[in-house]
Parts: structure tokens; sequence; C-alpha cells
């Protein structure tokens, strides 16, 4: 059984483009996800399959990925807005083009991330990051447009940092490193993308490694020029006395000096005041 799980309501899926992506894989069975966790359990009951697909976003390809198991193979075909998973993957933007591609069978294993048990493809985030992601799911989902899309997050972002005039002082503790004022962590480079810009947080990450850490000690109006251009430039944090920096790490232990939400694959998990992030290494294989 080759199976293809569809989200109906990322923004870039249609039932043309279904039709088209199901044609280029072939003798598929399609299956569509009725509700929140849906994919997970589709994902679960296909467990030996020949291969599993899935057209959607990237909360699409978190539910799936906390589904399936370490033997069966998994695909993702961009279906959303960021497609942060499968462009990491290097796979093609269009759907179609890419579903052909996935059809040959080249395989990838990888490692995973694991927040407080559940898993995550490319990176996760305790704070900042995660309170954009918040503010954005907030603005709510459209059966045409699904998500609000990357310039809403930049000024979201924008604006969680001028409220606050700049400025996010300590405020979680990270096991063996000291204090920082926000934790973004890594299982793949690029961290995310800002529209077509990759947004290199840790450069270092890659799938097949353990985890990387990136958590600046504060922020400041003066340090914000220089902490973006480590982002876009991909070089710099990981020597800045400024920025706690882990590269191929099994365990981050993060406990909070109040609430603060928390995000993987940009999924808000609601607020925590502790995490544990772990490496779970070679834990799944995916079509390349």
């Amino acid at each position: 059984m080759r199976l293809l799980i569809v989200n109906p309501y990322a923004s870039g899926v249609s039932e043309a483009r279904v039709t088209a992506v199901g044609e280029a894989l072939g003798d598929v069975e399609v299956r569509l996800t009725e509700h929140r966790g849906h994919a997970t359990q589709l994902a679960r009951e296909a467990r030996g399959a020949e291969a599993v697909y899935v057209f959607s976003g990237d909360g699409g390809f978190n539910e799936v990925l906390n589904g399936i198991d370490a033997e069966t193979p998994v695909g993702f075909l961009a279906g959303g807005g960021a497609n942060v998973l499968p462009r990491a993957l290097g796979l093609p933007r269009d759907p179609v083009r890419a579903a052909a591609r996935l059809v040959l069978g080249r395989t990838r294993r990888i490692s995973l991330g694991r927040v407080n048990g559940r898993r995550f493809g490319f990176a996760a985030g305790l704070g900042l990051d995660a309170e954009v992601v918040r503010r954005v799911e907030e603005r709510g989902r459209s059966e045409r447009r699904g998500r609000a899309g990357n310039l809403l997050f930049a000024w979201d972002v924008a604006r969680v940092l001028g409220e606050r005039w700049g400025r996010l002082e300590p405020m979680l503790e990270i096991s063996g490193l000291g204090r920082a004022a926000f934790a973004l962590v890594a299982n793949a480079d690029p961290y995310t993308y800002a529209g077509p810009i990759p947004l290199h947080v840790a450069p270092q990450a890659r799938f097949e490694l353990g985890l990387d850490l990136v958590a600046p000690r504060r922020v400041s109006p003066i340090s914000l020029p220089r902490l973006l251009g480590y982002a876009l430039l991909g070089r710099g944090q990981a020597n800045d006395p400024g920025v706690l920096y882990g590269h191929d790490l099994d365990r981050i232990e993060v406990a909070c000096d109040g609430p603060l939400p928390l995000q993987a694959d940009g999924e808000d998990l609601g607020n925590v005041t502790s995490a544990v992030f772990e490496a779970e290494r070679e834990a799944v294989i995916v079509l390349i």
C-alpha cells in the first residue's frame, strides 16, 4: 500500500493539485485529514506501508512525523506557506514536480528532535519565536488561504520586539550553559525561511546529527542588527559570547522563570515552565 495524506485546508492545496499529485505518484490511496491530529492517526495506521506521502504545510508534516514508524518511507509535498521541511530537504516547491521525484524511491535516514515528548522535523523554540507563532495562529486560518503567510510572520516579529522596545532580558535557564532571553533549537539548517530567504539561525545543524542550540543571553536595540546578521549570513553566532551555542547535542534541559510559549515546527504547543529537548537519532526514512 502507498498512502497520500492530504490536508485540504493548507494554503497550497486544491482539488486540482491533489489530482495532479496523485497522477504523478501513480497508484496511491488518498486520505483527507478531517481534524487536528488526524494525520498522526493516519500515519500510525499506515505503518509498514510501501510509502507514505504528505501533501500539506509544515503542521501536517509534523503530525505525520509524530505517527510514522522508523521503517516506513515518508515523503513531503509542499502544500503550505513556508514548507520549511521539504525545502530544507532539497525538494522542489512545486508539489507535482516533487511527487515525480519522490516516486523514484530515493531515501535518506534522518534524525528528529523531540520536545516534551513531541517530535519535530526542523526546529523548535521557547520564548520569542513561539510567541510569534502563537500570534500568527490567533489570526486564524481560512479554507481558501490557510494560515497567515511569511509577511505576517515578519510583521508579528517586529510587533513583539517593538512592544518591548527591542529589549528581551534573560527569562530562562539552560542547564549547564546559563541564562538566556529565549531558546531556538534546530534539527537542520536553515532554521526557517522568510519568504525566499533562508534563515541560518544554527548553520552547523544537520539532519543526520543531534540538535543545535542558539540562545541569546539578552537582546537590546544595539544587539538586534548583529543577531539578525547572524541569521542572514549564517556565521558569527557560534563565537559570540553573548549567545549560548551548542552543536550536535543529545539533550537540552530548560527551566523558565515563568510560563513561556513553546513551538515545534511552527505549531503552538502552549505555555510551559520547563522544556526538555532530545535528539532522536536516525529516527525516520525520508524520500528525497
